[in-house]
């Protein structure tokens, strides 16, 4: 039996690609660091051009019984809560062949993983960190870190799917200045039990304030029984002690915000949340190339992104589907297909990246330049903002 393929990494982008390699055919071994699988963290929008690869892998039913589907996504001026547009989100399957879904991220997980388990040629092993390895004629050696000590395991390709300080990637670019900078921006994250929150923002919508400097992004998770809000704020980084993670309460929260002069409705959403966790938002230089022979990288490991276009998932997705096609073509080598691979995904995946950096520009413009912002908008209505962004999901 040939040696498997090894994934570095079981989040999302690391299972999807498993079940991508097994329907091409291909064995697929998982080596996840942590001791369980689990996801941190709160909510994901998925939207229909990765909807559609979950739904080809054969996971439509599990995920329509986890997701929720907002019916709009409405834009508001963050100083008084106005809707300058309400993007009407019902015809979306139609259009592009998948809906918009918002899931719990341990929902989604979940549902992946179960996915993988059931499918013969997939193996997961957790506790098992990837150090160093070497290309040797389409055989990579892998020194795996794991309770028992260092292991070698021989793998026929080798996929970096383990984030944006992928240890693969510091091992494949180790010559180069690679290190994440922090971007100017933090992302607050708080879950909030649905009867704490105003009445008007219970609905089964998404919604997007925008403010000088900030934006807030919330929308109704597991059947509206919560609200995953995300406020993502330009600010000074902070100190942290180690690698804790900062959190503040919702009144505590909401008074560091006071500087935006928002809507009432909106400090009352933020205040509502119990623990609002603090999460420094970074990027890296962006890379000429993922792959090195035998050896590739994924997601958010070959292209992290900033989250303005709520893509990073849904990038880390499409990048599995076109891996597993990859290995579809008569006579695929990990080497081949990686090559095939990233032709297929670099110049999209970049787009995205560099446009979810100008959305982010867009979302926090301030004066003269917010006040034209918002009369386009206006302008443009539901249709024509949807529209703007319908690149991303065909």
């Amino acid at each position: 039996m040939s040696a498997p393929i090894v994934i570095a990494g079981a989040g999302v982008g690391g299972l999807t690609a498993a079940l991508s390699l097994a329907r091409a055919g291909r064995r697929a071994l998982v080596l996840e660091r942590a001791a369980k699988i689990e996801e941190v963290g709160a909510g994901f929008q998925i939207a229909p051009n990765a909807g559609r690869v979950l739904a080809g892998l054969g996971l439509e039913p599990m995920l329509a019984a986890a997701a929720l589907e907002p019916q709009a996504i409405n834009i508001r001026r963050g100083r008084d809560g106005a809707v300058l547009a309400r993007l009407d989100l019902s015809g979306a399957r139609e259009r592009w062949g998948a809906p918009f879904r918002v899931f719990h991220r341990a929902d989604l997980q979940q549902i992946l993983l179960q996915g993988a388990l059931a499918e013969e040629l997939v193996e997961i092993r957790t506790g098992a960190r990837v150090g160093d390895f070497e290309d040797r004629s389409g055989v990579v050696s892998l020194r795996v870190h794991t309770s028992g000590g260092l292991e070698q395991i021989d793998a026929s390709g080798l996929v970096g799917a383990d984030g944006q300080r992928s240890a693969v990637r510091a091992h494949l670019h180790r010559t180069e200045r690679d290190a994440p900078i922090y971007s100017g921006a933090t992302a607050w994250r708080a879950l909030v039990p649905a009867e704490l929150a105003p009445a008007p923002l219970r609905a089964r919508e998404s919604n997007l304030w925008l403010s000088p400097g900030a934006h807030v992004v919330h929308y109704p998770l597991r059947d509206g029984s919560i609200i995953n809000v995300v406020v993502i704020v330009e600010e000074p980084p902070r100190q942290q002690d180690g690698a804790s993670i900062l959190s503040l309460d919702g009144p505590s929260l909401a008074r560091e915000l006071d500087r935006l002069r928002s809507a009432p409705m909106l400090r009352e959403l933020v205040e509502a949340g119990a623990v609002w966790r603090h999460w420094p938002l970074f990027a890296r230089p962006p890379l000429k190339s993922w792959s090195r022979g035998a050896v590739t990288l994924l997601g958010d490991a070959a292209h992290p992104m900033m989250p303005f276009l709520a893509q990073g998932a849904a990038q880390a997705i499409e990048d599995a589907d076109a891996l597993g096609r990859a290995f579809t073509q008569l006579g695929a080598t990990a080497e081949t297909a990686f090559a095939a691979y990233e032709r297929a995904r670099i110049v999209r995946a970049s787009q995205v990246v560099r446009a979810s950096r100008r959305q982010g520009e867009y979302f926090h413009m301030g004066g003269p330049a917010a006040f034209a912002r918002d009369l386009a908008i206006r302008a443009l209505g539901g249709r024509g903002m949807l529209a703007r962004n319908a690149w991303l999901y065909r």
